[in-house]
């Protein structure tokens, strides 16, 4: 997650600005809209879709403050950064106890046409984000920003895994394939947590 940024100056710092201000606004959509369709649908993987993209806000706004402030002490950054990560670490321990629930029965996740059109417009969208990302982080040798479009491109890895089990739930009503899902996606979040506490991203997103 985030780590120490170099701090560009001119336009590209106004671009980067208006790409981070993008991101907070499309997360606050994604987070809002997936969690409320988890709650009504039951759904498991809507829940650590719309978990994560919560705690991504967080970390889209902590960038975007590194880069407003001038003065932004490192050890506050770190700070934020394990945070995040043990909320992740949170969110994976509650993903698995829903999803468990729903494999044995107790909560049967319904279909949600929201949650299906919600997935795929993430899908579209976030790898469009972590592309400008990764192409500012260059501009500006920011590993803050290098990390943010890594977690900007595992999401829209997430909204594919969560997107499958939508799908086949809404369409041959075969309710396991939510939380089925839902657990496919906990390693990711759990490797997000874990860069997120180490302050070490992956290079390979």
């Amino acid at each position: 997650m985030s780590v120490i940024a170099a701090r560009p100056a001119g336009e590209v710092r106004i671009r980067v600005l208006h790409l981070l201000v993008l991101t907070i606004i499309w997360m606050s959509v994604e987070a809002t809209i997936s969690l409320a369709a988890a709650w009504r649908a039951h759904s498991p993987a809507l829940v650590a879709f719309g978990g994560d993209s919560a705690i991504e806000l967080l970390s889209a706004a902590a960038v975007f403050w590194r880069f407003h402030t001038v003065n932004v002490g490192a050890h506050k950054e770190r700070l934020a950064a394990r945070i995040a990560g043990s909320l992740l670490f949170a969110l994976a321990a509650y993903v698995a106890v829903v999803s468990a629930s729903a494999l044995l029965g107790h909560r049967e996740a319904k279909p949600s046409p929201v949650g299906v059109a919600l997935l795929l417009a993430a899908a579209v969208i976030m790898p469009l984000l972590a592309r400008q990302k990764r192409r500012l982080s260059a501009m500006t040798a920011s590993a803050a920003l290098r990390a943010d479009a890594a977690e900007s491109a595992l999401c829209g890895y997430m909204s594919w895994i969560a997107l499958a089990g939508l799908v086949v739930n809404a369409r041959w009503r075969i309710a396991w394939a939510d939380p089925v899902a839902a657990l496919c996606l906990i390693p990711l979040i759990l490797r997000e947590g874990w860069e997120a506490l180490t302050g070490k991203p992956c290079e390979c997103c």
